[in-house]
């Protein structure tokens, strides 16, 4: 069994365009497909280091009914502009999970294919021992890179 799952897709934008969706905490509300995903506060991310903090709601997924509404904070761990976008969650949870969400865009021609992974290599031992993982499924991410995709084509972040 592999702890990472890879996704893609290609959409007919350039890779600025997809790119500056997911710099933006408005964007990843704007393409997630899970529904957790309630709102976010902070700017567009431009460095390593950056971060924001995403208003999450639990429920959406109805795995742990009690976690209900929380907020996290996206901390940014890889950035190659228009290239690769790559963070870490942080929240109240002790030890912090570890686990890593990114994107990488490669040039195809007038187009750009977008890779979506989700790496739980490096999770903390006590959460690899509740057996939790993957949190967010294959599928889930396919279905993110479609609403990338119809994001992207509308022109975001157009209203």
């Amino acid at each position: 069994m592999t702890d990472r799952i890879e996704v893609r897709r290609t959409i007919a934008a350039a890779p600025a365009d997809v790119f500056a969706v997911l710099c933006d905490p408005q964007g990843h509300v704007a393409i997630d497909s899970s529904g957790m995903l309630q709102a976010a506060t902070g700017e567009p991310v431009t460095a390593v280091g950056d971060e924001f903090v995403v208003h999450m709601d639990r429920e959406a997924l109805n795995d742990f009914p009690d976690m209900g509404r929380y907020d996290v904070t996206v901390r940014i761990t890889e950035y190659e502009q228009d290239r690769l976008i790559a963070w870490t969650i942080l929240g109240q949870i002790k030890p912090p999970i570890g686990h890593v969400y990114g994107y990488r865009l490669d040039p195809d021609g007038d187009a750009t294919t977008v890779t979506s992974f989700y790496d739980w290599s490096d999770i903390d031992q006590k959460w690899r021992d509740a057996g939790i993982f993957p949190v967010i499924s294959e599928p889930a991410l396919r279905a993110t890179l479609g609403v990338l995709d119809r994001t992207v084509r509308r022109g975001y972040p157009r209203g």
